[in-house]
């Protein structure tokens, strides 16, 4: 298996966002007057906005206009903790292994249901490290439908199978395999244990080993 590229998705992957995005989600509820846990939050990784909302309101019943009013509060809440963030939050091992990805002439894109991608890459000072940026602002179906992951590998002008997905959750992870693409799960064996290869975190890694490992496979 020949890897040319790394699609990285952005939360829980190269920063912690997801904790911001759990503040926000629980903010929300908490007006609305819903118990939500970081439990709950599991249930919301790596998917859409518009699903994440369905998932926290448990199955109370709201207008599309109440919906879309929600959504904004809480990206309202979101937005104010990322204009905080700095490059200091770029998760450990994250920027080495994205340098090296760059030394070594492959291609690298992010892949993200998060509308708010680019700010977040802004904030990290990485954005322009990457040949693509896909984000929940194109025109195609979130993670788990391969729709996003497919349309990194054509900005790239790379084959599906020469692009391997970075991942933290596992509708990113069931995304990549429906796209026909290997995917490295960050996090418990539980949550991403389908990914052909599993490890804790970047930290302590390199691209060559991750490469070395998918050209046995």
């Amino acid at each position: 298996m020949i890897i040319k590229a790394f699609l990285f998705d952005l939360d829980g992957v190269l920063t912690d966002t997801s904790e911001l995005h759990y503040l926000g989600w629980k903010r929300l509820a908490e007006e609305e007057g819903i118990l939500f846990t970081r439990e709950d939050n599991e249930a919301l990784r790596g998917v859409s906005r518009r699903e994440s909302l369905n998932l926290l309101l448990k199955g109370r019943q709201v207008t599309e206009e109440q919906a879309q009013e929600m959504m904004e509060r809480k990206n309202g809440y979101y937005i104010d903790l990322v204009r905080q963030m700095t490059s200091a939050d770029l998760l450990p091992g994250a920027l080495e292994i994205v340098e090296e990805i760059r030394r070594l002439g492959l291609k690298q894109a992010i892949v993200s249901s998060s509308k708010n991608a680019p700010m977040v890459l802004d904030q990290l000072q990485i954005g322009e490290m990457f040949d693509a940026i896909i984000d929940g602002s194109s025109p195609a179906r979130s993670k788990p439908w391969p729709d996003l992951f497919l349309l990194a590998s054509q900005a790239l002008d790379l084959p599906p199978e020469n692009c391997l997905v970075v991942e933290d959750a596992l509708a990113g992870v069931q995304a990549a395999h429906a796209a026909g693409m290997p995917a490295l799960g960050l996090g418990p064996r539980e949550r991403v244990g389908i990914a052909e290869l599993v490890l804790p975190s970047l930290e302590g890694h390199t691209a060559h080993e991750v490469i070395e490992y998918f050209a046995g496979l």
